[in-house]
């Protein structure tokens, strides 16, 4: 009996040599870390060395997510990942009346350079690559964090990480966008220009489909919607006067690994394809680093359940093991408990435990590309790249990404898949283990980390501080300049950096620019 994949795609029972009867090997797979780049970007691939392990951390006030950095660190993991509170996210301080109740909540509380200084205390950021989780106000948090690596001592070009940076995708799944999407496309390529003459080895942006599948998107959406975000992203640099070789090598993408391996393995390897075409067709890129798709990936959140929490193990190991076998680049493993509350000390350093098995103790090490001339991954492989290419030239038709977003095309798209979803484990025709089927009479007790409330009132304590310390004056003079700098058309993160540095907080940044570019109010006008 034919099964259907995540995408709606028949799976065969058996696939043979017919299966790929006329198949053109050599322009479909070529040879690892060359073009197309199906077989993985680099040609030793883990062989030569592991992926990064990033570990996504961050809650309360920065000396706790400091302390937790500091354990990981020790416990092994080479690549830190920050999370930010809601606040920080959407461009708020923690004193301010929409802050209420989320202070430190999901990530860390950044108001200041004064709290990234405590943040990165002890942390030497030439030798830690550091991604941080943010969007709307990335360019704020990567100046903080340079202003912190120049008083330690770190030349800007010695910084490596990744920014987030991805708006377009808060349009169309997350929510936490802050300007209309014209000036948000302004401000990511003034990153892009910032970066390559100031922090050259930044990644810039990390253009993600994770949130879309977080939200319901399938592989093929996941990948489609992602992949157009990117092409948009590219053409704003373009029309800003950017060569795409300058700054396409430093793009990154973000990705979600299921449980369903075969068909995540196929995904990563179609949207390596469809990306290297794409850069080399429509853009002219010549830089094999240009065409290249270098990937962070993390376990399906979406897919941890409160019930039976410590089944998740074997959830997230399962989903670790997808995402190397289709070659990226860094891995989050989520922890355990994260369906009922932050993680634990024991259950983020398991997470951790799960990667360094998979590189260390199994053989999916041992050679380049497990998976090549596998008739059913060559075939899912293909049916996922048809699959995503049909949805991508639908974008096209509506003019591209952003013109999409804007008459809700992506957003009612994933809903459908999403609802879908749904309709078949309600059914029962989805399993999922102890929550539909497999389920206990009565759920073990277990204890899970809190937030201390206090911490939104010892924030606003912080704030009060700062500002009756800080030279205002200066503050005013360096906040009217970002103004200014917004209106026209210079590149804003000078005198945004500049704003940082006289101690600005995050919210008085936005806030500046909110008074020039507004803000967005979505639609669902598709």
């Amino acid at each position: 009996m034919t099964r259907e994949s995540e995408s709606g795609l028949p799976i065969e029972p058996v696939y043979g040599p017919e299966t790929l009867a006329g198949w053109d090997a050599a322009g479909r797979l070529g040879e690892p870390g060359r073009y197309p780049f199906t077989r993985g970007v680099y040609p030793s691939m883990y062989t030569g060395r592991p992926w990064t392990m990033r570990q996504y951390a961050g809650f309360g006030t920065a000396t706790e997510s400091n302390a937790r950095y500091q354990q990981l660190i020790s416990h092994g993991t080479n690549g830190l990942s920050v999370a930010f509170d809601l606040p920080t996210q959407m461009g708020h301080d923690s004193d301010a009346p929409l802050a209420g109740g989320e202070v430190g909540k999901v990530g860390v509380a950044i108001d200041s350079i004064e709290d990234m200084r405590v943040l990165f205390d002890g942390i030497p950021l030439d030798k830690v690559s550091t991604s941080m989780t943010i969007n709307a106000p990335a360019a704020l948090l990567l100046l903080l964090y340079q202003l912190v690596g120049e008083e330690q001592g770190v030349p800007a070009d010695k910084l490596t990480g990744t920014i987030q940076n991805d708006v377009l995708k808060e349009y169309i799944a997350r929510g936490t966008y802050i300007f209309p999407p014209k000036p948000s496309l302004r401000l990511i390529a003034d990153i892009f220009a910032y970066c390559q003459a100031e922090i050259p080895r930044w990644n810039t942006i990390s253009i993600s489909g994770y949130h879309m599948a977080e939200a319901g998107a399938s592989p093929a959406q996941e990948i489609a919607f992602t992949l157009a975000d990117g092409i948009e992203y590219v053409r704003t640099a373009i029309a800003a006067g950017m060569d795409v070789d300058d700054f396409a090598p430093r793009l990154s993408f973000f990705f979600v690994a299921r449980t369903t391996i075969l068909e995540e393995v196929a995904k990563f390897r179609a949207a390596r394809r469809i990306w290297a075409r794409v850069m080399r067709e429509e853009f002219g890129a010549k830089n094999p680093k240009s065409q290249m798709l270098r990937f962070h990936t993390q376990t399906a959140g979406v897919q941890l359940t409160a019930q039976q929490p410590e089944v998740n193990l074997v959830r997230v190991a399962v989903q670790g093991l997808g995402a190397v076998l289709g070659g990226t680049q860094s891995l989050h493993t989520n922890s355990f408990d994260e369906a009922i509350a932050l993680p634990t000390d024991k259950s983020a350093r398991l997470a951790l435990r799960t990667q360094q098995v998979l590189a260390h103790e199994t053989d999916v090490t041992a050679t380049v590309d497990p998976f090549a001339g596998s008739y059913v991954m060559e075939a899912m492989t293909d049916d996922v790249e048809a699959a995503a290419l049909e949805l991508m030239g639908k974008v096209e038709e509506l003019g591209g990404a952003v013109n999409a977003i804007e008459r809700g095309f992506q957003k009612s798209e994933i809903e459908r898949n999403a609802y879908r979803i749904a309709l078949e484990t309600d059914a029962g025709e989805r399993v999922v283990v102890g929550v539909n089927r497999f389920k206990l009479d009565e759920e073990e007790p277990y204890e899970p980390l809190r937030v201390d409330p206090a911490i939104e009132a010892q924030q606003a304590e912080r704030l009060a501080r700062l500002r009756a310390d800080r030279d205002q004056a200066a503050v005013d003079q360096a906040l009217d300049a970002l103004r200014k700098a917004a209106t026209g058309t210079d590149n804003v993160l000078y005198p945004m950096k500049e704003a940082l540095r006289c101690r600005a907080t995050v919210g008085e940044v936005c806030n500046a620019l909110r008074e020039v570019w507004g803000t967005y109010v979505p639609t669902d006008a598709f």
